[in-house]
């Protein structure tokens, strides 16, 4: 069975940081896709940030490039989420994705296992 569990949100001002942990379990020791997106009442899921486990390949959408970075614990099945430099427009509640790797870019496929999610809310 596989489980995936965000931790590390939180309320914080504008311009600070905060990381985001997602905790993976269940899925075989191959080549993943790992993202983190996020959504706030009304509006559309978007995609924030990706990563192959294999190739270390990032990708981030244009509103958080510069600002938030990816890693991981390969051994350990973690994937992180680093959001620096806040804004109140990142509020929202932030979701981590993961899949099998199957070709393509981990930017375009749709995911099969999902978290609950992890609040973010920044204030001016």
């Amino acid at each position: 069975q596989v489980q995936v569990v965000e931790s590390g949100g939180g309320s914080v001002q504008a311009g600070e940081s905060l990381r985001l942990t997602c905790k993976i379990s269940g899925l075989a020791s191959r080549n993943k896709c790992m993202a983190w997106f996020r959504q706030t009442p009304g509006k559309e899921r978007e995609r924030v940030a990706t990563l192959n486990s294999d190739g270390y390949v990032t990708w981030y959408a244009a509103s958080v490039e510069g600002r938030f970075s990816v890693d991981q614990d390969r051994p350990k099945n973690w994937f992180f989420l680093g959001l620096d430099s806040l804004k109140p427009e990142d509020t929202a509640m932030y979701y981590c994705a993961a899949d099998y790797y199957r070709g393509g870019r981990c930017q375009d496929i749709d995911y099969e296992y999902w978290g609950q999610g992890t609040q973010v809310t920044v204030s001016s």
